[in-house]
């Protein structure tokens, strides 16, 4: 009891102290974990948090992202859970490979206020 006391302080240190790419890549993490372990409630409650914090102010990236958490929502629904697995682990990779190039050229990612959707990612995490 005491070992996940202290593993949760330190999930919520982690949590807290994430840039927001950060986040979405701990998310994937976690929607990856729960398809892993074929945990229906973790899945779909974790990729709609994914689905759900999208910028539409990007259309052309937010709509193809909605489309492919949709399909992963519906392979979990039929119970496939490797297609959903795969296809959040590809775009699992993509975001860490943007998080090295930021990382690389050095360009801190700031944020002036917290956008809704760091809260409720962040809830979804702890």
């Amino acid at each position: 009891m005491y070992l996940a006391a202290y593993s949760n302080q330190y999930r919520k240190q982690d949590v807290m102290n994430a840039s927001p790419l950060r986040l979405v890549i701990m998310t994937y993490d976690l929607a990856i974990l729960s398809c892993e372990k074929q945990d229906f409630d973790k899945s779909i409650k974790t990729i709609s948090a994914l689905r759900d914090t999208l910028d539409l102010n990007y259309p052309e990236v937010s709509n193809g992202l909605f489309s492919l958490y949709q399909w992963c929502l519906e392979c979990i629904r039929k119970g496939d859970y490797a297609s959903a697995s795969n296809v959040l682990t590809e775009l699992r990779g993509a975001w860490v490979a943007t998080e090295q190039k930021i990382a690389a050229r050095q360009v801190p990612v700031t944020v002036s206020s917290a956008p809704a959707y760091f809260t409720s990612i962040g809830n979804i995490l702890t």
